[in-house]
């Protein structure tokens, strides 16, 4: 019986069991009215916040097989290894444990391309954090022969979530900044990843998750509009353009990411290899 363990069990994990074949799913959550939809789903819910942790939760750890982390640093703090740790490290069936990343550890290359083996230099707290969480559970499966792979994943787009929604709701923005380019992926890809992960990744293994290629932003947006029949909105230089601190620090960097390692180890074939192939998928059922 193979039994995964998420923690945050959101869009990425829902999609990951979609395409998985796990006899039994537990998934942690921060709201009750959000553990009642995973349990209409079929999936076994349980509180997990600062404010309410689930005792029952390290009975699942008891019976996991696979352990999927998707729960950013709160303050710098990765929640599930400050709470569930120690249990994870002792629990006797796990087979795999994956931790969901992001390619902001890597910082800005100035449009350059990027691997696994590029120094990480992240350039905000949020990056910081999450490339300190990576070490600490690579730390712990190194201690506790657990095998643990890292995925780092690109701008993730896909039903619910992507610039067709934004160009029917009028929220879209064609923000240029020359020399702007980032990867996406799409979420079908990353359940792909992740199922490759628990199967085939190495112990310690760190893989980007990321469409073929990197590509300036006006143009997904431009080619969204084109596939849905919608006029883009105009372009906004980006000197002009009203952001967030979040939104800053998204556009602070610039970079190409090879996907290599996750074709050539862990064997998968991305169902959405650029955005086109992507976004014309999504025309009739965003």
């Amino acid at each position: 019986m193979s039994v995964l363990v998420g923690f945050g069990f959101g869009y990425s994990a829902a999609q990951t069991v979609r395409q998985g074949a796990f006899a039994t799913v537990v998934g942690t959550v921060r709201s009750p009215e959000k553990a009642a939809a995973l349990e209409a789903d079929g999936i076994t819910a349980r509180l997990f916040s600062p404010e309410n942790v689930d005792p029952r939760i390290e009975g699942d750890l008891t019976h996991a097989t696979h352990v999927l982390l998707s729960i950013p640093p709160r303050d710098g703090v990765d929640p599930a290894l400050a709470a569930f740790g120690e249990a994870i490290a002792a629990a006797p069936r796990i087979e795999a444990i994956v931790y969901l990343s992001t390619i902001g550890v890597y910082g800005d290359a100035n449009g350059g391309w990027v691997d696994e083996d590029t120094p990480l230099a992240p350039k905000h707290a949020r990056a910081d954090a999450r490339a300190d969480a990576e070490a600490a559970w690579l730390a712990l499966g190194a201690r506790s022969g657990k095998r643990v792979c890292v995925l780092r994943l690109g701008g993730i787009y896909g039903p619910g979530r992507n610039p067709i929604l934004q160009l029917r709701a009028g929220t879209a923005r064609r923000i240029v900044k020359p020399g702007q380019v980032f990867n996406r992926i799409h979420v079908a890809d990353i359940a792909q990843a992740v199922n490759a992960a628990f199967v085939r990744g190495r112990a310690g293994g760190v893989y980007n998750v990321v469409d073929d290629e990197p590509t300036p932003p006006q143009d997904v947006i431009a080619y969204a509009g084109e596939v849905a029949g919608i006029a883009p909105p105009p372009e906004i230089p980006f000197e002009e353009a009203e952001l967030s601190p979040m939104g800053r620090a998204f556009w602070s960097t610039s970079k190409r990411v090879s996907n290599r390692r996750l074709r050539e180890e862990l064997g998968v074939a991305l169902l959405y290899p650029t955005y086109r192939e992507g976004i014309t998928a999504l025309a009739d059922a965003p």
